[in-house]
């Protein structure tokens, strides 16, 4: 493992690995066992080899510790690691990993007043090998995000090629309709988020399957990530939805 990028690595070359995005509360690394059951889990669905596991545990506390971190954001990126040209994988060297952190966005206007979230014109692939995965291959996002600059909002609500809601741009969505709080189930597109897994062990949140005339009795959404927390949503396609009802949900995993 190591800490720089070769042009050779195959992340770079092909996007050829997975990450997790870490935050950093108060000098721990929160929610530590998710992010690191997720990371073991998706190196074995993509059969990329890393060795030491508790090497990496190590290496984000001693991240943290040396870069005297309080509040901040930690990008674990490992990597298949390097090879000579052509897709096989086999030859591969030994797994690489990246360590980077960065300042921690302020996210609380949106906690506070909740968020607009327009529907995207742009579907997620089907792809239910790499469905649930925070793999490196995220050109939908960037596309995704240059959309919803356009069009003068927070974020997009997506659906796949098969017209299943299934998440926001770089978050996971919860919807309340008749008393209960559903959440898309990620069989065919989409990141399973960490604090996605958290929310679902805290709360009676069902998984499932809706296309978009599910959402006509929907009257609250929330946002979520591992950063951002869980966050309101104000209005979806310039409908108001029940802020006060979102933000008080919220506020319990605050």
């Amino acid at each position: 493992m190591i800490n720089t990028v070769s042009i050779n690595d195959r992340c770079f070359l092909y996007g050829d690995g997975f990450f997790s995005t870490v935050r950093v509360r108060h000098g721990l690394a929160e929610l530590w066992p998710l992010h690191l059951a997720r990371l073991q889990e998706t190196a074995r669905q993509l059969a990329i080899n890393v060795t030491d596991w508790q090497a990496l545990s190590r290496a984000v506390t001693a991240a943290i510790e040396t870069k005297g971190l309080s509040d901040a954001v930690l990008k674990i990126q490992i990597s298949r690691g390097e090879s000579n040209r052509g897709y096989s994988p086999l030859g591969v060297t030994a797994a690489n990993l990246v360590i980077s952190c960065s300042a921690l966005p302020d996210y609380s206007h949106w906690q506070q007043h909740g968020v607009k979230v327009a529907l995207a014109e742009l579907r997620l692939a089907v792809q239910p090998v790499l469905a649930g995965l925070k793999h490196c291959n995220r050109l939908e996002q960037v596309l995704l995000k240059r959309e919803a600059s356009e069009r003068h909002v927070d974020d997009l609500l997506v659906c796949d090629q098969q017209g299943f809601i299934t998440e926001a741009i770089a978050a996971n969505v919860f919807m309340h309709r008749d008393g209960r709080w559903y959440t898309p189930e990620l069989s065919r597109a989409g990141v399973a988020g960490v604090m996605r897994s958290h929310l679902l062990r805290q709360r009676d949140i069902e998984q499932v399957n809706w296309q978009l005339p599910e959402l006509a009795n929907v009257d609250a959404m929330v946002l979520s990530n591992a950063l951002m927390g869980p966050v309101p949503v104000q209005s979806y396609n310039n409908q108001p939805l029940n802020l006060a009802l979102a933000k008080t949900w919220c506020n319990a995993f605050l």
